[in-house]
Formats: structure tokens, C-alpha cells, sequence
């Protein structure tokens, strides 16, 4: 979504150049970028020469896969549990800051970050108690001071491990680095070899071990190493013709100079279809100079180039009125609701009220011995079937849906175990996303071969499955998508599992699941068959984000229905 924003930020920019005689020539940079011709003209509108010549200093790499071991402990259905990531990287990284080798630990989340850096200080302190100011946390949300504060520290050595989320990917310069440890699939193999490559740049010999989480694409990728290092980094997806991502940008546009019909062949095939609803909802009014700006607000403010879904929620500590940080607007339903735990900068508060209206929410500090998760409901309808195809008696649907989902309690699960203490509930307004999606059906005659298996339970297995798969085939996370299943759906009269994606308006990573739905389902039976677990567990069909708490779940019945659903796929690769 941000590089979609950016391509229509930049034509803008050429829009507004034209205008005074000027035609800039863009020079773009990329460590990883796949097919960078195709990328760099998809982004700037304009064709471009590639320049592929590889010069930069380097020392060699030694890369680690790393899955942490089981323990002793069982989880939801008795399934076996695996020791944490989060954990496996603490330990890991206080390690190497007591032999003095500066490291900069990945992690996926802002609580992940504060929560490696918090268990190496614990670590540490056991050694010596100047270690632990050796380590701290970065992340998105903290104040730009704090994150500066931080950046220098990290340059003078003063730091010698730092947890981060992707914050320090791109965009800060981070030199001198000895060792990275990548806390989880980072999504693409574009993002593994950005935060490999943070290590080593001064030419020295390096460090990067990518540690596996509990989940499908992580430990399909560990025992799979070829997925990793023989193949190359995918190709960059936009959609610059999101009507979502265009709209701001035409509004913008005509803001700083009116829009003529010469000018909409530049923004793309969609600007004649969303030009109309903008006079409609009177954004823009049409006159024989073209389309004016009709607001008195800034219309550059519009355009959410981050993708946000609305303004941040601060978050502000109730005792005192000091500014904790920032959690954007889409996530706040389930990161600061009520009685949720927050982490910031190693320190632990509980919220006390979310208050929406003013984006705003209080905490006190607290030391609770646990986590919470929030659990939802979604539903899915089906608005317009734009493709399909038939495999035999299954048929395969790409289109736009509509998404209700509404967060409704959450749980509080033990640190050390997992163990759910209980569950509380919530009252939170319900969320609607217009969107793609990608989804496949079957028939009831279809469904013999399950046996006495659960349809919904299978169904609703190989949804998290399909879900753990899809970011090797399209270049996104889990995060950024979404699922429903359901045993018969009313749209469709059938057993069907819908994989969405998770932004207003899609983001493309549905289409590419439709594109290359035979090699990515069968990808999806292979993990869950090849896992040794015997019920399922998070390595296969178990979601951390699944708002139903992992119930009801099949794992027979889903290698069942994947089976009857791939029957008659094609054999593309």
C-alpha cells in the first residue's frame, strides 16, 4: 500500500513539474529489489535502464536457520508446544552482546521488540549489572527523540544489542554491525536479505541466523532451505489503480493544480471511473478549466500514504499525561483495548480505557505474570466475482468482498506457558473493509471422502494453512491478510474458504494467490502433512491471529478436502 501511495505521490510531483517546464530524471536504489526495471517504471510512470552492477563492500555471511526446540509443555487440543522465537532470540542476543558482537535483533511486532530486549537485560543482569544498559528497544510509535536517542547510541557502540521491528530495515544509516538475528520470517525474501545485509557493511565477516516461529511458512522454510536461499527475491506489488490509494491523490492533485483531461492518462485507467464519484460526493467541482479542489482543509492531508486506516491512537500514561507513543488507528481494536497489556521501552502497563472518539488511550504502569490476545468475529459477502475457473467439481473464485469484523473479548494467557487464564469481554464498534479475495468451493458430493472429519473444523484448518503459505507466493505476511471458512456459505451455497487481503480496497496479494493457486495449496498440504504433530499445532493449522481460538480445527479433514480440491488442479509450478 505505502509504494502505491508513492507512485502517485511522484506523479504528482512530475504533474506539478511539467507544469513549470521541468522534467526530473529519477535515480532509484534497491539492495533487493526483483526485476528493478519493471519495478522502478510501475513506481515513477516513466520507462527506465537498469543498472544491475553489484559493487558494494562486503565480507562473507554465515547464515543460520534456527528452530527452537520443543518443550515439555502442552497447548490448545494437547498439542506439543515450541519454545517461543521471542525467547530463543533474548537468549541468543544477550549471548552475543556478553562476547561484545553488536547485534541488531528483528523483530516482527513493537511487543516482540520490547520483549526480546527485556528478556536479554534479564539474562544479562544474572552476569553483571552494567550489562543490561547495553541493550534496549526501537521500534515505530516511539517518540523521534527516543529513536534518535537510540540511533546514536547504536553508531557509538554505547548500545551493543538492539531488538527493532522493521523500523531499522531501510532508511537509517546502520554501519559497523557484526551479527543480525532475524526473530521470525520477516514476510519476503526481500526483507530477510535487507536485514541480513545490515550486518557486515564495512566489509567485515558477518552473522545472520533466522530464527522459525511456531507457525506453517516458518517451519516449512527451515526444512526447506532451497525456498530460501535458491530462489530469488519476488517482485514488487503495488496497485497504483487502488481506487482507495487514488482518490486522496487525485483531490490532492487538483488541490495544486486543476485537473485537466490531459492530465488523468498519467494517474491511470481508473482515474475516469473515480473522477465521477469525487464531483458526486462534491470533493472535486467540474468547470471548463478542469476539476477544482472544493474543501478548505489541506487536501494532501487525505491521502493515508502509510496506510494506516486513520489518525494514530496516542497512548498516555493516566497517573501522569506523559506521551507513551503512538499504535496506528487499524490495530487499536486489538493492541490497546481495554485491560490490554502494552509494552514500552522494557516496561510493562495495563489500559485502563480506550477511547476512540478521541484516539487516545490511558494506561498505568503494572506487572501482570501475563499477555493479552484479543478474539474476534468476521463475516464475509461476496460483492462481485471478477474471475474463475473450475477444477473438476471445485471452482476457484478471485473478486471483491466485504469484511465485517468486530473484536469481542480477549484473553489473558500465562507468560511462561501460554496457559489461558480466562477471558473477558469487549464492546468495540464493528470495522468494515471493502476488499479483494481469493476463495475456492466445494460441493457436498465432494465432501464424502471426510469421512466422520468436521467440514467447518477442516475447512477452517486448511484457511490458517493456506493463509501461513500465501507469503511464499506473493509478497506479503500473514498480517496483511485475512481469512474466513465456513461449511456452507450463504453467497456461494457451498463449503467455502475465502484468503482476503487485509487493506481497503486490496493490495494484490489475493490476485497473486489466484494466479498461482495449484503450486501454493499444494504447498499447503505438504505442510500440514509433513508436520509430526497429531492433532495439529502451530507449526501447521494452529493461526496466532485467529479470532475463534483455534476452534474447531481438523487436520485429517483438511488433507482430506485439499486432496479433493486439487484432484483436478493444473501442475503449473
Amino acid at each position: 500500500m505505502f509504494g502505491s501511495h508513492v507512485a502517485k505521490v511522484l506523479r504528482r510531483l512530475r504533474r506539478v513539474c511539467a507544469r513549470y517546464g521541468s522534467s526530473p530524471v529519477f535515480i532509484l536504489a534497491s539492495a533487493t529489489a526483483s526485476d528493478p526495471g519493471a519495478a522502478a517504471a510501475r513506481l515513477t510512470g516513466v520507462m527506465v535502464d537498469e543498472v544491475c552492477d553489484d559493487a558494494s563492500p562486503r565480507g562473507a555471511t554465515s547464515f543460520a536457520l534456527w528452530e527452537p526446540p520443543l518443550t515439555e509443555l502442552r497447548g490448545e487440543h494437547d498439542a506439543p508446544v515450541r519454545r517461543t522465537a521471542t525467547a530463543e532470540a533474548a537468549d541468543l542476543l544477550a549471548d552475543l552482546v556478553v562476547e561484545d558482537v553488536q547485534t541488531l535483533a528483528f523483530v516482527r511486532s513493537r511487543r516482540g521488540a520490547e520483549s526480546v530486549a527485556l528478556g536479554a537485560k534479564r539474562a544479562l543482569a544474572e552476569i553483571s549489572p552494567s550489562l543490561p544498559a547495553q541493550v534496549a528497544a526501537y521500534r515505530a510509535g516511539f517518540l523521534p527523540e527516543e529513536r534518535r536517542a537510540l540511533e546514536k547510541a547504536l553508531r557509538s557502540r554505547s548500545l551493543v544489542g538492539l531488538a527493532s521491528t522493521n523500523a531499522l530495515e531501510l532508511g537509517v544509516d546502520v554501519s559497523g554491525l557484526d551479527s543480525v538475528i532475524i526473530c521470525g520470517w520477516p514476510g519476503t525474501r526481500a526483507s530477510l536479505w535487507q536485514q541480513a545485509g545490515r550486518a557486515g557493511r564495512a566489509g567485515q565477516d558477518a552473522l545472520a541466523v533466522l530464527i522459525a516461529r511456531d507457525d506453517p511458512l516458518d517451519t516449512y522454510l527451515v526444512h526447506h532451505a532451497s525456498a530460501i536461499f535458491g530462489t530469488p527475491v519476488e517482485a514488487t506489488v503495488l496497485d497504483p489503480d487502488n481506487p482507495y490509494v487514488l482518490a486522496p491523490h487525485l483531490c490532492a492533485a487538483a488541490a495544486e493544480l486543476p485537473l485537466t483531461e490531459n492530465d488523468l492518462p498519467m494517474f491511470g485507467p481508473s482515474a475516469l471511473e473515480v473522477i465521477p464519484d469525487l464531483v458526486r460526493r462534491g470533493m472535486l467541482r467540474h468547470r471548463p478549466a478542469g476539476w477544482f479542489w472544493t474543501k478548505r482543509e489541506r487536501a494532501s492531508d487525505l491521502a493515508d500514504i502509510r496506510g494506516a486506516g486513520g489518525p494514530p491512537v496516542q497512548v498516555v500514561e493516566a497517573s501522569t499525561g506523559r506521551l507513551l507513543g503512538t499504535v496506528d488507528e487499524s490495530s487499536a481494536h486489538t493492541t490497546v483495548h481495554d485491560g490490554a497489556v502494552y509494552l514500552h521501552q522494557g516496561e510493562s502497563y495495563v489500559v485502563q480505557t480506550l477511547h476512540l472518539d478521541d484516539s487516545v488511550a490511558l494506561v498505568e504502569a503494572a506487572d501482570p505474570d501475563y499477555t493479552t490476545t484479543a478474539r474476534d468475529v468476521t463475516d464475509i459477502s461476496i460483492l462481485e466475482t471478477l474471475r474463475s475457473t473450475s477444477w473438476g467439481d471445485a471452482t476457484l473464485c478471485f473478486g471483491t468482498v466485504e469484511v465485517t469484523r468486530q473484536v469481542v473479548s480477549y484473553q489473558m494467557r500465562r507468560l511462561a506457558s501460554g496457559q489461558v487464564l480466562g477471558e473477558r469481554p469487549l464492546e468495540l464498534p464493528r470495522r468494515t473493509l471493502r476488499t479483494r479475495a481469493v476463495w475456492w468451493t466445494l460441493p457436498d458430493e465432494s465432501l464424502g471422502g471426510l469421512g466422520d472429519a468436521d467440514v467447518g473444523g477442516s475447512a477452517h484448518a486448511a484457511e490458517h494453512a493456506s493463509i501461513g503459505l500465501l507469503p511464499l507466493f506473493a509478497t506479503c505476511d500473514r498480517w496483511d491478510i485475512g481469512g474466513v471458512s465456513t461449511a456452507l456459505h450463504p453467497d456461494t451455497e457451498r463449503m467455502t474458504v475465502f484468503v482476503y487481503d487485509g487493506h481497503e480496497g486490496g493490495a494484490g496479494f489475493a490476485e497473486r494467490g489466484y494466479e498461482r493457486a495449484a503450486p501454493w495449496l499444494r504447498s499447503t498440504r505438504e505442510v500440514i502433512a509433513a508436520c509430526e504433530c497429531d492433532h495439529g499445532c502451530p507449526s501447521c493449522i494452529q493461526s496466532p491471529k485467529c479470532g475463534n481460538g483455534n476452534e474447531p480445527l481438523d487436520k485429517a479433514g483438511a488433507l482430506d478436502l485439499l486432496d479433493a480440491l486439487l484432484k483436478q488442479a493444473p501442475q503449473e509450478s
